[in-house]
């Protein structure tokens, strides 16, 4: 018994944005290293990179990401 299946098509109404070719797609034609999603909508998978990019923005603002190094890729001892 395998303890994950693929799924070779999405559940209508899943979106997902698919790096490699830069476009929107509905449920997971692509594999799942290049695409971000599910979404709800069209409208907000076609909105994946604008919404990482400000999360990436955020974490790099957050003082409790960074450790007392300086570098957020080294966790605290």
């Amino acid at each position: 018994m395998a303890l994950f299946k693929r799924r070779t098509t999405g559940k209508p109404g899943e979106w997902f944005y698919c790096l490699e070719h830069k476009t929107v797609e509905e449920g997971p034609q692509c594999p799942s290293k290049d695409r971000f999603g599910p979404y709800s909508t069209r409208e907000e998978a076609q909105h994946a990179m604008e919404t990482a990019r400000e999360r990436n923005l955020e974490w790099e603002n957050d003082p409790k990401w960074h450790d007392k190094g300086g570098s957020a890729s080294t966790p605290e001892s």
